[in-house]
């Protein structure tokens, strides 16, 4: 850039805090290697949410909007107000778009099952599907673009950034300000890929100004919500920024004070100016995310995959676990509980785990058809309570969390009238989790089970045996049981 250009960016005006001077918007940069934004470097899929989308990721818990990786609101978990389930991520997808469930994310992983992936190649069959990124990376991109057009009095044109997915990935920038060294501006274009995602074409911005003390400071500014009800992974009060997001964006501008030796710390305001508008495409005001979008994912990246697409993966590790003689089969929503089913299961060979996502009663029907005598179900509370609600396809479009049945389950446990009511008016899956494990109540989770299963050899019409193990995010057993029908 020469020194004209330079001097110009110096001098630009900021305005008001959330009404930034925009300068011309660009698409963000492919990978390094000019690959089309959709592979990931080992082929696999990224992790999606049913309904539409690849269900990956998972977290019982999670902020609302949902953006699949990994945060308040987005999709990305399994567990959150009225159904919406973080599965390792805020929020979740809505019918009519949100902040992408891939964006969560995270766990949310396609199958390992082989067969065609979303996105083969570049080159251009109908089949192919571009990959896109999470509004967590495009923040920790526009943070580390102003963090170096601060320090340095230069604006980037493109900056890399690692991604959890395990790679780097360069984004182009475009709306650079400074203002005589005190603070600075960048934004990048969110790129959702071929994603359904409300998010996509949003400009995320980061505001990024020196502190007198050390360290990093990361708020959220015009468009971006606050949390303001209990039970999400970001506390409230707080910028609906989720934990993975946070921890880019501090790598992301601490990497920059480094490498070029600055004393002070800096302070990094994220601001998406279209966020209150696309909020209300979310389930984030049901969440308690107020005033903006949040800002997700656990990858970096959102992997589009289509519903059908995805239920034919599912029938097809079916039929491979089949063919190898398996008659068990443990099924998961995803990555994060296949993890830890795996360690339960170790004598099980790895064709006999199946990410089914969402499609509870798709993937028992498929199992049975195969020749499968027992299923194990392995995951959070929150999914699968709705599984022990009678649900068999369990994304919370479909089938919200009935807090009313947890308490009458919580009641018949032996819960007390106080505890009862207080689940009853629960925000999110885990909060009742939370509740019922302070109060060591672990029948209710054993009671959950049963009910499941039950619910499950219903759907079969029996002749099979089916079992569930409930786990935390960290993979604790709250609970499990075995029916044989």
């Amino acid at each position: 850039m020469d020194r004209e250009r330079r001097k110009t960016i110096g001098l630009q005006p900021l305005g008001r805090s959330g009404d930034l001077e925009h300068g011309d918007q660009k698409q963000p940069a492919r990978e390094p290697d000019g690959s089309p934004a959709g592979r990931e470097p080992d082929g696999s899929l990224a992790r999606r949410e049913p309904d539409g989308n690849p269900g990956g990721r998972e977290s019982d818990d999670s902020l609302a909007r949902r953006e699949p990786d990994d945060s308040p609101a987005g999709r990305e978990s399994d567990d959150s107000p009225g159904g919406r389930e973080p599965d390792d991520s805020p929020g979740g997808r809505e019918p009519g778009g949100s902040q992408n469930a891939s964006e969560l994310q995270g766990d949310r992983e396609a199958p390992r099952q082989s067969g065609p992936t979303a996105d083969q190649s570049a080159g251009g069959s109908p089949a192919t599907l571009r990959r896109g990124y999470t509004t967590g990376a495009c923040a920790a991109a526009a943070a580390k673009g102003a963090a170096l057009l601060l320090v340095t009095g230069e604006a980037p044109q493109t900056v890399e950034i690692d991604l959890p997915a395990g790679f780097r990935h360069a984004f182009e920038l475009t709306g650079w300000q400074r203002s005589a060294g005190d603070w600075a501006v960048c934004a990048t274009v969110k790129d959702a890929g071929d994603d359904p995602d409300a998010t996509h074409q949003a400009r995320i911005e980061a505001v990024v100004s020196w502190r007198d003390t050390p360290g990093v400071e990361i708020d959220g500014g015009k468009g971006v919500g606050r949390v303001t009800k209990p039970g999400l992974p970001v506390a409230v009060g707080e910028a609906a920024i989720n934990p993975v997001p946070r921890r880019m964006i501090r790598e992301a501008v601490s990497e920059v004070l480094e490498e070029h030796g600055a004393g002070r710390g800096l302070r990094v305001v994220i601001h998406v100016p279209e966020g209150e508008a696309i909020a209300l495409k979310t389930l984030n005001p049901r969440l308690g995310i107020l005033g903006g979008i949040s800002i997700l994912g656990t990858r970096g990246v959102v992997t589009p995959f289509s519903a059908e697409a995805y239920k034919a993966s599912v029938v097809q590790a079916i039929s491979v676990a089949a063919a190898m003689g398996n008659k068990q089969l443990i099924l998961t929503t995803g990555g994060s509980s296949e993890k830890y089913a795996q360690a339960m299961f170790a004598e099980l060979p790895e064709e006999a785990f199946i990410q089914m996502g969402e499609y509870v009663g798709f993937s028992l029907g498929h199992a049975k058809t195969h020749g499968i005598t027992k299923i194990t179900l392995v995951g959070m509370a929150g999914k699968y309570s709705k599984v022990a609600q009678g649900a068999m396809l369990i994304h919370s479009r479909n089938a919200p969390v009935d807090f009313g049945f947890l308490a009458k389950v919580a009641a018949e446990s032996g819960a007390d009238q106080r505890l009862a009511e207080e689940i009853a008016g629960a925000n999110t899956a885990s909060q009742v989790v939370d509740l019922m494990t302070e109060a060591g109540n672990d029948g209710f989770f054993e009671q959950l089970c049963m009910h499941a299963c039950r619910h499950c050899l219903k759907h079969m019409n029996g002749d099979m045996t089916v079992g569930m193990v409930l786990i935390t995010m960290k993979g604790r057993v709250l609970g499990r049981a075995e029916i044989r029908g």
